[in-house]
């Protein structure tokens, strides 16, 4: 099982195994294998040392990944939030942040339903 930027990738072919790590998606793992000279229909435990090596050259030098890649999404979000704009004032109170409906959807962002008292009839 060869482990890359900290993450232990399947026997899969190679990418596939490579979208495993944070910050890498199918088009960046082509380029990846490209690069490295792999064929991209090879799987993980068929590769040899050297390749696998290359591979991990690639992503070190070309791509932010993993902790790195979260520390400035987060840091993002929070220089956002900071400057007081729209979308970090969305942030900060937990709603979508890009122009969805609340008044019936967004329960994944605002959390489980908080029951509101109706009016009282006279």
């Amino acid at each position: 099982m060869a482990r890359i930027a900290g993450i232990d990738l399947p026997n899969k072919p190679v990418e596939i195994a490579i979208t495993y790590i944070h910050g890498i998606g199918r088009s960046s793992a082509k380029i990846i294998c490209d690069k490295a000279g792999v064929k991209l229909g090879s799987r993980m435990n068929d590769l040899t040392e050297h390749e696998i090596n290359e591979i991990r050259k690639i992503i070190e030098n070309d791509f932010v990944v993993e902790g790195r890649l979260r520390g400035l999404v987060q840091m993002n979000i929070k220089r956002l939030m900071d400057i007081g704009c729209y979308r970090g004032l969305r942030h900060r109170k937990s709603l979508p942040v890009r122009g969805q409906r609340t008044k019936t959807n967004a329960r994944t962002r605002k959390g489980k339903k908080k029951t509101v008292a109706g009016k009282k009839k006279k």
